[in-house]
């Protein structure tokens, strides 16, 4: 188990480079399944959970040729489906949460998919329900091996276009039924679809391949299934995820840093939900420079005087990734603030950590939180913690980058899920940051 050590209390300074987006590549990466011709990605990050995925797709029988730092190619024209029912895929497929993907494209494509009950964060609950009721409608038939934990999906006869309203919106989920819905007959209809900046990357890169899906950036999308697909190159978004930790970070560190690139008009709520916490935020082109806040940011209130409330909801509101981040950016602000995880119900158990930093948090719900800024009067206290899951201990480590003292971080393996060699990266702006194994 990996562990960071932190010498908190530095300043931080100059620019960030993002990485690309995780919860993009996901999906992008099991989209190649779609056709026998070469695909081009670019901007892959090199992060465990990504990196698991390529992996898995290579026994698959995907071809994989890395081009170039980030950037691969990928040919599926020799998939090997005895693979889906090996005691390795069992092993391999319920490590990560993201590999539930390959189901629709698989369907789609060869009639079957199959995946081992997937793993991923310790956050809660999260159904799968969406996916497997979405391929139902397609005309798929379902099967789960209860002993095994197995999850199957059938289709010999092929797919049907049909209605469905989602019973949520999810991405993953939106993701995968639109992943077999684009080779079935006819028309299909998804309404109260994901609309997310990845999802649109997703349905953009299925029309240059040849998919037909109308409503791109909606939450009712249309699509006319088609016979073939061909290959294509496609470049992933930078990780609004990230952009949104460093922003966290400079706040919390009192540090003068510019974030490159973050396609800005892919950001959505996430500049205008800092600037709530009083944090300043400046556009320079497509880049994010935030100021040294050296006299601290002050909480925003409503315009009739309560508390702020801060809440996750699906795009176009807040991404629920970044709350972790915006609770501990609180510990030291101005003023009060009602932070309400709405989807998933333990991801909020990590306050306790900060708790014994010297945070003033009171964990009111599993799924709301109120948090008594400091105002940088009182420094947190340097501790050791282990890393529950990946925002929250992104959360942890930039909690401990502004303490005083040295803080300790184990199962930093939860960390590199998400964040390409955050070590390194930090160091290069000023961190005090130490990798041990």
């Amino acid at each position: 188990m990996g562990t960071f050590q932190i010498e908190g209390g530095h300043s931080l300074s100059g620019s960030i480079q993002p990485q690309g987006a995780k919860n993009e590549a996901l999906q992008i990466l099991c989209a190649v399944l779609l056709t026998p011709e070469k695909v081009v990605i670019n901007n892959i990050p090199d992060i465990i959970d990504v990196n698991k995925l390529i992996k898995l797709l290579e026994n698959l029988g995907v071809k994989i040729k890395k081009l170039g730092k980030g950037s691969y190619s990928f040919q599926s024209d020799a998939i090997n489906l005895e693979y889906l029912e090996s005691s390795a895929f069992k092993q391999e497929g319920s490590g990560l949460r993201g590999s539930i993907m390959i189901v629709g494209p698989l369907l789609g494509r060869f009639g079957k998919g199959y995946i081992p009950r997937p793993g991923g964060d310790k956050i809660g609950r999260r159904r799968l329900d969406t996916h497997f009721e979405g391929f139902m409608k397609l005309g798929a038939k379902f099967r789960y091996n209860t002993e095994e934990r197995f999850y199957g999906v059938e289709a010999p006869d092929g797919l049907t276009g049909s209605y469905m309203l989602l019973e949520e919106a999810s991405v993953t989920g939106t993701a995968n039924i639109l992943m077999a819905a684009v080779w079935a007959k006819g028309k299909t209809t998804i309404y109260n679809a994901a609309c997310e900046p990845y999802l649109q990357q997703l349905c953009k890169m299925l029309n240059s391949m040849g998919a037909k899906i109308e409503g791109v950036g909606s939450n009712l999308l249309t699509i006319e299934g088609v016979e073939s697909f061909t290959g294509c190159e496609h470049t992933i978004l930078p990780d609004m995820i990230e952009i949104g930790s460093w922003i966290g970070l400079a706040a919390m560190t009192k540090s003068e840093i510019t974030i490159k690139n973050v396609s800005w008009d892919n950001l959505g709520l996430i500049p205008t939900t800092f600037g709530k916490l009083g944090i300043t935020i400046e556009r320079k082109g497509d880049d994010i420079f935030v100021p040294a806040h050296k006299d601290g940011y002050e909480i925003q209130n409503f315009i009739d005087g309560s508390i702020m409330n801060i809440s996750d909801a699906p795009w176009p509101g807040f991404t629920p990734d970044l709350l972790s981040i915006l609770l501990v950016v609180a510990t030291q602000a101005r003023g009060s603030v009602l932070i309400h995880q709405k989807m998933f119900e333990s991801r909020l158990f990590f306050v306790d950590k900060l708790i014994d930093m010297g945070a003033k948090i009171i964990l009111c719900d599993p799924h709301r939180a109120t948090v008594i800024g400091h105002d940088f009067k009182s420094s947190l206290r340097a501790t050791t913690m282990t890393s529950p899951d990946i925002r929250a201990g992104v959360s942890l480590l930039i909690a401990a980058m502004s303490a005083n003292g040295t803080s300790t971080i184990h199962n930093i393996e939860q960390i590199d899920r998400g964040y390409e060699n955050i070590d390194e990266r930090l160091r290069a702006i000023g961190a005090k940051i130490t990798r041990l194994d």
